[in-house]
């Protein structure tokens, strides 16, 4: 048996976002929409759950490895929001599309999903009145839902 060997951290070659300034959604059957991202959480990637590999012949330690698969979990939006897009979001939900994250250096990523949840805020005075949006990440071809498709990252260069 061998024993892991410690690593050293390189640098990054990356440029990290400065400022979470100005990210958006878009989605495809829709560019236009009437909502003005005020807060965008792009999907977070989760690997699952360990499958545990522990037997009765273990002698020190649990043991247990990875999944084979990712899970493109849900992204959501604080919106400002134009009443008369109820219209445009009814025909938006439960809708699969391409729904595309752009991230404040202009990085895009892409994936097929759809709008599961468009829920307002309280309207009080003072306050600009606002939404929730939830996006569900299906990871299935818009124009074919027997293929997978996972997403698409497009990255810029030189920001």
């Amino acid at each position: 048996m061998t024993a892991p060997a410690a690593t050293t951290r390189g640098t990054p070659d990356g440029i990290k976002l400065p400022d979470g300034f100005s990210s958006k959604i878009t989605f495809a059957t829709d560019t236009t929409i009437e909502l003005w991202e005020k807060d965008v959480t792009p999907p977070a990637i989760d690997g699952g759950d360990a499958v545990d590999q522990t037997t009765m012949h273990n002698t020190t330690w649990r043991t247990k490895l990875p999944r084979n698969l990712l899970t493109l979990e849900d992204v959501s939006a604080v919106c400002a929001y134009d009443p008369v897009a109820y219209d445009a979001i009814i025909a938006l939900t439960n809708v699969n599309t391409t729904i595309t994250v752009t991230f404040p250096d202009g990085s895009t990523l892409a994936f097929f999903g759809y709008l599961k949840r468009f829920e307002p805020s309280t309207s009080v005075e003072a306050d600009q009145p606002e939404a929730t949006l939830t996006i569900v990440a299906t990871n299935l071809d818009a124009a074919d839902t027997t293929v997978e498709a996972g997403p698409t990252m497009v990255e810029v260069s030189g920001c």
